[in-house]
């Protein structure tokens, strides 16, 4: 017998958006935001949907929307052919796996080798011809439809200090849904705002610190920045092996733990893949009651106090912890983080060089073969490149030598980074630490760059372990989320986690763009019934 949201869905498989190139007898409307990607194979093997149907109606909303949002720099010409073909496998009962007929999008710094450009946001790259990504590989031999490829922050946003976070030669700027004068953050901007405007069922970003988290947070959605190592970078756009990973951008922690699956796996090609024990199925760690008797450190410092809006709902989500059964640990701060930034930047600008150079030299076509050569191509190409900042960390890059500094300030980054994370987790013996995603949203601002206000990625960015961010509440109608940061290899235990978190909460609601914030409304977040918090006092460990 089915569920009765199995039901519930099958009866509103019928709202939300017209599909495109439906004859008016076949004229369907489907919400695509609610459904699963479990619910919609359901749908699709019950017959109720194809996935030609699915793919024609984000292709239509791309069509519709996407002039006022320059989140998809490229729609792929095949993917109504890869629609096809997967409804066909559906009818002879021979599909690929959970993503099959599964539309989804691809950050532009994902390699593919077919008609759609990898650009990395430059027009530098343009007539670049680079082979598939090996996750491309692993998304193709798994049946998804590569609608196309979403806008980025130009270079991962690595060009410039005085950038605008999803600014793009290419792709223009990103809007964020939520309120369209408002940043997406970066830099997988365009990944972040495909999903929250319904443009793609799911989409992968790429992170060296925060470009996953933080415009997922930004545009209410769930995004996991996995272990270095859980997956492939091989054929991906670098800043850092020692930091870059691609990783899921969904609507739902079930989203995510499908299409984690569809792309983790060893690669020949890096060599961190050989290490981790991947399982063949995420969705089995998705537990509505994993709370309960968790542990959870709240990290504060730094986090808390510069943003009112960001505090009342992060005080929420941890009052809401307690609710749910979690042991929580008030403050559970994390000891030397705030000596990190300098070396890992140190050593970010050493390790594009030599990264960047590298793929430059591999990749076939016809552009730039070296960062001096992106350099030069950027002065010479100033009106389009250079018309708002500049590129003074190319330059900052260029100028330095791979050298023992370099490795010096590796090291001290990374050490400091696990060390933060792991004496804090065996202090108290956590199953992860809580922290907010990031403040509200800023206006974007080309000619004076982006306004961070906060941002708690760096310790699981340059440690190379796993977070995920999850919706938690709204200020003024921009989203806000937390973020579970866990020990290597602990995307299982991190999954389960922010399953149990969001489904007690459902705090996300789809974006309306707003033209500008609406300032006559206020802070918003999961309902917390007083008299239920369990737990420790502050500090308390047991």
């Amino acid at each position: 017998m089915r569920s009765q949201r199995a039901a519930a869905l099958s009866a509103s498989i019928l709202l939300t958006v017209a599909l495109a190139g439906a004859t008016p007898a076949h004229q369907q409307r489907l919400d695509l935001e609610t459904p699963t990607i479990p619910e919609l194979q359901r749908e699709m093997n019950a017959g109720r949907l194809t996935s030609v149907e699915l793919t024609g109606a984000y292709l239509s909303r791309i069509e519709r929307l996407d002039g006022r949002l320059h989140a998809v720099i490229t729609v792929n010409p095949d993917a109504l052919a890869q629609a096809r073909q997967s409804d066909q496998r559906r009818r002879e009962r021979r599909l690929l796996g959970p993503m099959d007929g599964i539309p989804m999008l691809l950050k532009d710094n994902v390699g593919t080798g077919d008609r759609q450009p990898t650009t990395a946001g430059s027009l530098a790259l343009r007539a670049a011809k680079p082979k598939d990504a090996f996750i491309v590989g692993r998304l193709r031999a798994g049946g998804a439809v590569l609608l196309g490829k979403a806008n980025l922050s130009e270079w991962a946003n690595f060009r410039s200090t005085q950038s605008a976070s999803g600014w793009s030669a290419v792709g223009g700027q990103t809007a964020n849904p939520y309120v369209l004068d408002r940043n997406p953050c970066g830099s997988s901007s365009g990944s972040g705002t495909a999903v929250a405007a319904q443009l793609a069922a799911v989409a992968i970003g790429t992170e060296t610190d925060g470009s996953i988290v933080c415009p997922s947070g930004a545009n209410a959605l769930v995004g996991l920045k996995p272990t270095i190592g859980r997956v492939s970078r091989t054929g991906i756009v670098p800043i850092s092996a020692a930091q870059d990973t691609a990783g899921p951008m969904t609507r739902n922690v079930t989203d995510t733990a499908v299409l984690l699956a569809a792309i983790h796996g060893a690669d020949p090609a890096d060599p961190p893949t050989r290490q981790a024990q991947n399982p063949a199925d995420y969705t089995r760690f998705l537990d509505r009651g994993a709370l309960r008797g968790a542990r959870i450190g709240v990290w504060r410092e730094g986090n808390v106090g510069v943003s009112n809006e960001t505090d009342a709902v992060f005080d929420g989500a941890v009052a809401k912890l307690r609710e749910l059964g979690a042991t929580v640990v008030d403050p559970a701060d994390l000891p030397g983080i705030g000596e990190v930034s300098g070396p890992e930047f140190t050593a970010l600008l050493c390790e594009f060089k030599r990264d960047i150079n590298a793929y430059l030299a591999a990749t076939p076509g016809e552009h730039p073969r070296t960062l001096a050569g992106l350099i030069a191509f950027n002065r010479a190409n100033a009106g389009r490149e250079m018309p708002f900042f500049g590129q003074e960390v190319f330059e900052a890059a260029e100028a330095t030598s791979d050298d023992a500094a370099c490795a010096q300030a590796r090291t001290t980054a990374t050490t400091l980074a696990r060390k933060a994370i792991d004496d804090t987790l065996r202090a108290h013996r956590l199953d992860a630490i809580i922290a907010p995603t990031g403040s509200p949203a800023w206006p974007t601002d080309v000619i004076n760059g982006d306004h961070f206000v906060l941002g708690s990625s760096t310790p699981a960015a340059v440690s190379g372990y796993p977070s995920i961010t999850v919706p938690a509440g709204f200020a003024f109608e921009l989203p806000i989320g937390v973020s579970f940061i866990g020990a290597r290899w602990s995307e299982p235990r991190l999954i389960g986690l922010a399953y149990a978190y969001e489904q007690a909460t459902r705090v996300r609601k789809p974006p309306r763009f707003l033209p500008v914030a609406p300032l006559h409304s206020g802070v918003t977040t999961a309902p917390v019934r007083v008299g239920t918090a369990g737990g420790e006092p502050n500090g308390a460990a047991r």
